[in-house]
């Protein structure tokens, strides 16, 4: 015989205790693990731990939970464990209401110290000197390319990159009246511009096109003016009240950007090998013919798969180049061990930005 509704209410209370109480269980054996870390010095926060807890939940999930949902509600029990001891100061691209935000509460869990900045420098300010134990970045967007000044700052930073997040990207246009009639001002980060310009050439041909320091920053102005709309996050348009006259007007419907976590080596050390990592790298060559190609022999050599490559200046006036490279694997596996030994031999600068777990 079916269960009658007040019965199914009934039993849901009852399950909800039962989990209140497995919450706090576990939030008390992570108070212990807490503990046994503060006397050996180790870090609280583990993203491959953790990538590999959630991982191997969503292989044994045999329910109707979808797996994408059992990684969002862990990582949020898992952040709740680790603000019992102390939340991660985490500086992002403020203000509130950015992408950039959202990437740090997908990484972290919404159990965080935000810690809002003004610009990427900022950012990285903040997390070399010890304001905020992360940051996060955006460094790629897959219709735009590469965010140049992200690549810029971490050629020379101290800081090295943990962990990854790629966020499918949704831009709004919002204003304070739900119409697109009368906007003269269109206010937006320089990318969201670049990835909605063709909305923007066939709804908006008049309107002044803005840049501004982030998406939020022009929501936070359009909240002020009628007469100007911003390029933004939902989650901005409700931060400052304002209308959605648009909704996902990017160019491109599958408009992702990844965004990386930076820390200092002594806040936490490069993550351990979770079976799908990525090691990325910064190097330069000698500037003589075939130095390009020569650098690549090595990864051929030892079957190791490359996934990003980019080039910027090197601005020496000499027509020379940084290469970024991303690497699949991690540098305890030997094939990748010998392959990063190669080239360093071969390059005139080498550097190690970091590796960590892959993105879900």
């Amino acid at each position: 015989m079916a269960r009658t509704l007040p019965e199914i209410r009934t039993r849901i209370d009852s399950v909800d205790q039962e989990l209140l109480h497995l919450l706090n269980q576990r939030a008390a054996l992570a108070n212990e693990v807490g503990e046994i870390k503060r006397i050996e010095g180790s870090a609280v926060f583990r993203p491959d731990r953790e990538a590999q807890v959630i991982s191997h939940l969503q292989q044994t999930n045999a329910g109707p939970l979808k797996g994408g949902s059992v990684a969002k509600i862990w990582r949020e029990v898992m952040s709740a464990c680790r603000a019992l001891e102390a939340p991660q100061r985490v500086a992002y691209l403020g203000p509130a209401g950015t992408f950039s935000e959202e990437a740090s509460l997908r990484f972290f869990g919404s159990s965080i110290q935000h810690i809002p900045c003004g610009n990427f420098d900022e950012v990285f300010h903040s997390t070399t000197s010890g304001a905020a134990e992360f940051g996060v970045i955006p460094v790629e967007n897959n219709t735009e390319g590469v965010v140049t000044r992200s690549l810029d700052l971490l050629l020379h930073s101290p800081l090295h990159i943990i962990g990854e997040i790629s966020l499918l990207v949704r831009h709004h246009l919002l204003r304070t009246t739900a119409s697109l009639e009368g906007i003269d001002v269109v206010l937006a980060h320089p990318q969201a511009l670049a990835q909605c310009q063709q909305w923007l050439n066939t709804h908006l041909p008049n309107a002044e096109r803005r840049a501004v320091s982030s998406n939020a920053e022009g929501a936070r102005l359009a909240a002020d003016h009628p007469n100007w709309a911003g390029i933004a996050s939902e989650r901005a348009g409700s931060e400052f009240g304002l209308h959605i006259v648009s909704h996902a007007i990017q160019d491109d419907a599958y408009n992702r950007t990844r965004f990386v976590v930076v820390c200092l080596p002594s806040t936490m050390p490069a993550p351990e090998a979770t079976g799908r990592d990525c090691v990325s790298l910064v190097l330069s060559v000698p500037n003589k013919p075939g130095a390009v190609h020569d650098m690549l022999v090595p990864l051929k050599e030892h079957g190791v798969s490359m996934t990003r490559f980019e080039s910027r200046p090197a601005r020496s006036g000499q027509w020379e180049y940084f290469f970024y490279i991303d690497l699949q694997g991690h540098p305890s596996q030997p094939h990748i061990a010998a392959a990063l030994k190669d080239l360093q031999n071969l390059c005139a600068f080498y550097k190690v930005l970091g590796s960590y777990p892959l993105a879900d």
